[in-house]
């Protein structure tokens, strides 16, 4: 399974079982093995340390305390297309921490802008304080 153009994933470490869904359905879903389980070590795969630790680092319910990511699907009818849709989750979610954010440098307010900002606090001020009783001396 290739995520990039340098980041991919062998087909033997990713783990399918076939399972019966659940919910509505009628007899098709009591017979038919339809739901997809995958299981992915995250600690045994060949992912560079930094995804790695990227991925074990996520607050996702579906990585596991043991590093292992556990995908149900069961949104279609076919064995092949929940599958398919497991599959593209795990490449989703690989995807997802493989891109590295710029560091945000912090920026400070410009002298007029911080102006503008206290001029209009005493205006807004100006106004609440001219709502208050009228005073007759």
């Amino acid at each position: 399974m290739t995520i990039t153009d340098s980041l991919s994933v062998p087909p033997n470490e990713i783990e399918l079982t076939a399972v019966r869904a659940q919910g509505a359905g009628g007899q098709n879903v009591n017979k038919v093995s339809s739901a997809i389980h995958l299981r992915f070590d995250i600690r045994a795969s060949s992912l560079p340390e930094h995804i790695k630790a990227r991925l074990l680092a996520l607050a996702d319910s579906r990585v596991t305390r043991e590093g292992v990511v556990v995908i149900k699907a069961q949104e279609h009818r076919t064995q092949d297309m929940n599958r398919a849709a497991a599959l593209a989750r795990l490449d989703e979610l690989i995807r997802s921490v493989s891109v590295t954010r710029r560091a945000r440098i912090a920026t400070r307010p410009t002298r007029a802008s911080q102006l503008r900002r206290v001029e209009g606090k005493v205006k807004r001020g100006a106004i609440k304080a001219g709502r208050g009783p009228v005073r007759g001396d």
